[in-house]
């Protein structure tokens, strides 16, 4: 660093110094943070002015004095551009060898080496020496010199191969490989287990100085090999491995670890259900395929922390793993996570954490004896992207393994962001610091969620393993959902219109400041718009009258509102309360409550909604909507709409966990903004426009601020993306004063975003200031836009259940019935079913339910046509359903056919009291699961109960006709 700043002073003209004075300017705009990750790029900057010295001074002089200028106004470039130029400038740089030495060198002496071309070489008789971690330049090989020796005391761990900054590095990694196998050993020590056939270190690098970039990968970052084992690929890394880590990585055999788990029980101290056992297998097959990133995809509230669990015990106990960071996006589902590891018993009695060192979230950085860490995705941000420098940054190494939890994460713009939250400034700039911080670390990752998307795949691949809502559901695991109740009113139905000359009163959401202004011209509003771009009260009544119907306050279940906005949150928390109050008396105020980030105590609020009675309902935007398991939860409602279907499956997560404790069997939706018939426009691909927060007032300003013909291309797309939301939503006063601003119509400005030259774009924009604050619909002191408050009477006009294609349960049952009898020759499973029941396996009838689900007939959809096409209420099993469809069978109450079935086999014949008990075990757990057959008795709950070959002991052999017998007499009477 000291040399080149020397050269550079040395070549300084007046043009070096005004740029460097333009940088200091610009850096007194920054906060501290930025300021920090802005001396991390210090080097870059030296070398670039140092490689310009030569070009244009003059012309540059007069360059840089505007820009000076420029950086000490008002109207300064937003710090994203200043980035952006930054990284831009470093791209250009194009060291000779020394040079790509030197920078090389503090790279390494960042990461703890002890490092110096010109002075720590073979040839100036620089050895290693014990308790000193070295990087010897030019060490002897039979075949020339190698670039780099590097040595943790006496014992060679690596050789390195450095190229000029514009070199492919992937291409001359097999150089350092041959240093690896020709060098001379005399006055050094061979590491653990060495030589690995002929190569004498156990890993080889390459680099050419440049920082790993993704996008040209074989041309930076630091690339590397294990030659432990001719199998290992080469990798890429985005910095230099520690001394430390590279000792600890030599003490991770990959092989032994994997003939480890191959003969470790999946015994635990908690049950493991079939699909997490298989995740499990997959990851692990992953691994031994050197597999870097993997993917497991599994439904909200199947148990992905518990599978977390049970794999790292397998991992680390069988040291394939030294250190784990445990990812998540929240503090709240940190906590939660680090209080599942803490009590959750996984062998001899012992939790997780009595077993292996754990830290949460308080701990900044992992001890030694750390094997898990819980980090939120907005530290590690901060402590690899704003650390106060290169050598205050995390080591590469710290963890080798990375678990990131609801990776999904993070892209969904369809929610407010709290203050807490880093200012992201829009969904490409999040993926860029997310992928940025997980590819910083030389280490495995593992991405766990419900929802895989595009944006998802990206990073970690197809899943290795997927398990799906639908599967969970018919393997008895989550709740299914009843039909969609959809609630329609009167002005949801035809919505939300005011007419030239009329009086409405304006709201100031900020301050809650109201002003009346009189219309000039006509203005709608549609349901989507309700209470975001309008706020209408009465529409919130009367859907709350409508809810409180089928909400009894005195119940122990629990209901979660999704609202538009916190204002929004608060119209129905007292319409809610007024709504519950009328029907059912006194209520206390905690039974309906909004909970959104800002509310005081929220953790200890969302503790409560999920353990105490109190409250019974709660409003939120989207703090609930993934992560916080609350299984009393039985009534979703919305009342906001949703522009994401991964926003929305998370959104349904909250209600799909068991809880057999308040006799929860199914949930219930209630739409109230006509969500589903809009869902097929929804896709699972991550959107595109930027941060709410970030306006056209600011993207404009950006536009038209310095930057590259590259950076404001980005700038365009993400301008045409919001300008095209908002044309759609210009009331007739905005849109007239956009034309007189612009010279055009809004749909002409479109066009020419969508066709136009950015430079020149730039230049249109400068001339239009005004633009901006009228298309964010803000007043030019920059003062936020006032929403109409809409006193409109409302009504409910119908409640009706969503059947799919059908209009009438009726209509579905018969869709059913005619599957049934079309099928019935084609699926064995219904075939069995019609004409052997007591013959059907638990493997064929979940292979009957899937191929039922596929069709849209579930057990919840078909339960609730009937009663409500019926009029009755019977709980019937799939298999009575499908035979009555088939064959007219009665329709009977399966507990009651399995109650009766039991009592013919008990009086049957003379039973021991234990052969009694297990007898009527048997019938119980024939209720939960309909077929009990030979592999139920491996699976839980006989199987902790000794399995079949206990219980079949217990009738003396004689446990499969007992079994036969029960499944005959429960279908005796269908013959």
């Amino acid at each position: 660093m000291d040399r080149l700043k020397a050269q550079l002073a040395a070549t300084q003209t007046e043009a070096e110094r005004l740029k460097a004075e333009a940088v200091a300017a610009e850096a007194k705009l920054k906060s501290a943070a930025e300021t920090a990750a802005n001396e991390r790029q210090e080097r870059a900057i030296w070398e670039s002015l140092a490689e310009e010295a030569d070009k244009g001074r003059s012309e540059l002089a007069e360059q840089l004095e505007a820009a000076l200028s420029f950086a000490k106004g008002n109207n300064a470039p937003a710090l994203e551009i200043v980035a952006e130029l930054a990284r831009d400038a470093a791209d250009q740089i194009n060291l000779d060898e020394a040079g790509t030495r030197a920078l090389i060198d503090q790279q390494l002496r960042d990461a703890g080496w002890e490092a110096d071309t010109p002075a720590l070489r073979y040839a100036s008789d620089s050895r290693p020496v014990k308790g000193r971690n070295r990087a010897i330049a030019e060490w002897p090989t039979m075949t020339g010199p190698a670039d780099y020796a590097l040595f943790c005391g006496m014992t060679l761990v690596g050789t390195i191969e450095a190229k000029r900054r514009n070199r492919n590095v992937m291409a001359v990694l097999r150089q350092a490989e041959r240093y690896a196998s020709d060098i001379h050993m005399q006055e050094a020590e061979f590491a653990e287990d060495g030589p690995w056939l002929e190569f004498k270190a156990p890993f080889a690098f390459s680099t050419n100085g440049r920082p790993y970039l993704k996008q040209v990968e074989a041309l930076s970052g630091i690339w590397r090999r294990d030659l432990r084992d001719p199998n290992n690929p080469a990798e890429v890394l985005a910095g230099w491995p520690s001394p430390k880590g590279l000792l600890e990585r030599l003490s991770v055999n990959k092989v032994a670890a994997h003939k480890e788990l191959a003969s470790q029980p999946f015994d635990f101290g908690f049950p493991l259900r079939h699909y997490q056992r298989e995740a499990i297998q997959a990851v692990e097959a992953g691994l031994a395929d050197n597999r870097r990133a993997m993917l497991v995809a599994m439904a909200t509230g199947t148990g992905k922390t518990k599978l977390a669990i049970a794999m790292l015990y397998r991992l680390i106990s069988a040291r394939r793993f030294r250190r784990v960071c445990f990812v998540v996006d929240r503090s709240a589902l940190g906590r939660q996570t680090k209080d599942e590891f803490t009590t959750t018993k996984v062998v001899n009695g012992k939790a997780f954490a009595d077993i292996f060192g754990l830290k949460g979230l308080a701990d900044v950085t992992p001890d030694d004896d750390t094997r898990v860490h819980i980090c939120t995705i907005q530290g590690l941000v901060r402590r690899v992207l704003y650390s106060a420098s290169a050598e205050d940054a995390p080591p590469i190494d710290q963890y080798d393994l990375m678990i990131v939890d609801e990776c999904h994460r993070g892209y969904l713009l369809d929610r407010e962001m709290s203050d807490g939250d880093l200012s992201f400034r829009d969904q490409s700039d999040y993926v860029s610091k997310y992928r940025r911080v997980l590819e910083h670390f030389d280490a495995v990752k593992i991405g766990l969620t419900a929802t895989p998307a595009l944006h998802t795949t990206d990073i970690f691949g197809k899943p290795v393993f997927t398990y799906s809502y639908r599967e969970a559901v018919v393997d008895g695991f989550l709740n299914d959902h009843e039909p969609p109740i959809r609630i329609a009113t009167k002005l949801s139905e035809g919505g939300i219109h005011f007419v030239r000359d009329d009086t409405v009163d304006f709201v100031h959401p900020p301050t809650g400041q109201v002003e009346t202004i009189t219309l000039a011209d006509e203005v709608d509003f549609e349901v989507e718009q309700f209470n975001k771009g309008v706020v209408t009260v009465p529409f919130n009544r009367a859907v709350a009258e409508e809810l409180v119907k089928y909400i009894d306050p005195g119940d122990p279940d629990k209901t979660l509102i999704f609202a538009a906005s916190k204002a929004h949150a608060d119209i129905l928390v007292k319409e809610l309360r007024d709504a519950f109050r009328k029907a059912y008396g006194p209520l206390k105020d905690e039974a309906v409550q909004r909970l959104t980030g800002d509310v005081d105590k929220i953790e200890n609020l969302i503790l409560s909604f999920r353990n105490d009675p109190l409250p019974k309902v709660a409003v939120t935007v989207d703090l609930l909507t993934t992560g916080v398991d609350v299984p009393k939860i039985t009534n979703i409602v919305f009342m906001r709409r949703v522009n994401s279907r991964i926003l929305y499956e998370q959104m349904l997560g909250r209600a799909t966990r068991l809880c057999p404790e308040i006799g929860k069997e199914a949930f219930r939706i209630f739409d109230a903004v006509d969500l589903y018939a809009h869902l097929q426009d929804m896709t699972d691909m991550k959107p595109v426009a930027a941060d709410p927060k970030f306006t056209l007032t600011k993207l404009f300003e950006e536009l038209a601020g310095h930057g590259d013909a590259p950076h404001k291309n980005r700038v365009r797309e993400q301008i045409i993306v919001r300008l095209r939301r908002r044309i759609k939503k210009l009331t007739p006063e905005m849109r007239a004063r956009f034309e007189k601003e612009a010279g055009e119509t809004p749909e002409a400005s479109l066009d020419r975003f969508m066709q136009g030259d950015p430079v020149d774009l730039s230049n249109w924009i400068s001339d239009r200031p005004n633009l901006g604050p009228i298309l964010d619909w803000i007043n030019e002191d920059g003062t936020p836009r006032y929403v109409p408050i809409s006193e409109h009477d409302d009504e409910v006009v119908s409640v009706t259940r969503g059947y799919g294609t059908a209009d009438k349960p009726e209509d579905f049952l018969d869709k059913f019935t005619q599957f049934v009898r079309d099928n019935v020759n084609r699926i064995a499973a219904l075939r069995i079913v019609v004409q052997r029941p007591q013959e059907l396996t638990r493997e064929e009838l979940r292979q009957l339910r899937l191929e039922l689900d596929a069709e849209g007939f579930t057990d919840s959809k078909i339960k609730r046509a009937w009663a409500d096409a019926k009029n009755e209420d019977i709980a019937a099993s799939i298999i009575g359903y499908v035979r009555q469809a088939a064959i007219g069978d009665p329709l009977v109450s399966y507990a009651d056919r399995v109650r009766h079935a039991v009592d013919a086999i008990l009086r049957k014949r003379q039973w021991t009291e234990v052969q009694r008990k297990w007898i009527e075990r048997i019938g119980r757990q024939l209720e939960l699961e309909i077929v009990v057959d030979r592999a139920a008795f491996d699976a839980e709950p006989f199987a902790s109960l000794g399995g079949w070959p206990r219980i079949d002991r217990v009738f003396n052999g004689e446990l499969e006709q007992v079994v036969r017998d029960i499944n005959e007499n429960i279908w005796k009477e269908a013959g």
